[in-house]
């Protein structure tokens, strides 16, 4: 894999698939390694037990129970960063200063913000198998803070088609 600086910085791509549960977060990011080639994390898999028993129990994380998960996908960031590898990562990063924390893994990090009808997320939810119960989306909305406008990223519906989502943030980003 050829690494590929971001045009505006020139340091490598590191690529946050974020937002609540059940926007698809890990089908985009697969579709865009898919595409791109480039090594993909899920956020998912870095969550220590005690957190996924806490989700799957059908109680929300707090800051304390996120900040270490956090700092692990920022650390991984940077070990890539450091060999100047692109990345993707999927991670809720819901709160400015949890995508503040991430951006601490790279300089070229940016936010692919998958945004969708709740109704459509509890469906989509619900039809899976997967740690985090549909009763905790409520609990992810009332947390979400949307891109700020100072906060390098995109942000896109869902009801797009996967392999569309993909496309659109690769022309996006114009690579």
């Amino acid at each position: 894999m050829t690494p590929l600086p971001d045009p505006a910085t020139g340091v490598p791509l590191h690529l946050v698939i974020m937002g609540v549960s059940g926007t698809g977060k890990s089908t985009i990011a697969t579709a865009l390694r898919d595409r791109l080639g480039w090594e993909m994390a899920e956020g998912d898999d870095f969550h220590p037990q005690s957190n996924v028993d806490k989700m799957a129990g059908g109680r929300p994380l707090v800051d304390a129970d996120r900040w270490p998960w956090l700092r692990s996908l920022a650390d991984w960031t940077a070990e890539h960063d450091g060999q100047g590898r692109p990345t993707i990562l999927t991670c809720s990063a819901l709160r400015t200063n949890y995508r503040d924390l991430l951006r601490e893994g790279g300089a070229g990090t940016y936010f692919v913000h998958l945004l969708g009808d709740k109704g459509l997320l509890l469906e989509r939810m619900s039809g899976r198998d997967h740690f985090m119960p549909p009763s905790l989306l409520e609990s992810q909305l009332d947390t979400l803070e949307p891109l700020g406008p100072d906060e390098r990223g995109v942000t896109i519906d869902v009801a797009n088609p996967p392999e569309r989502i993909a496309r659109m943030v690769v022309a996006q980003l114009d690579l």
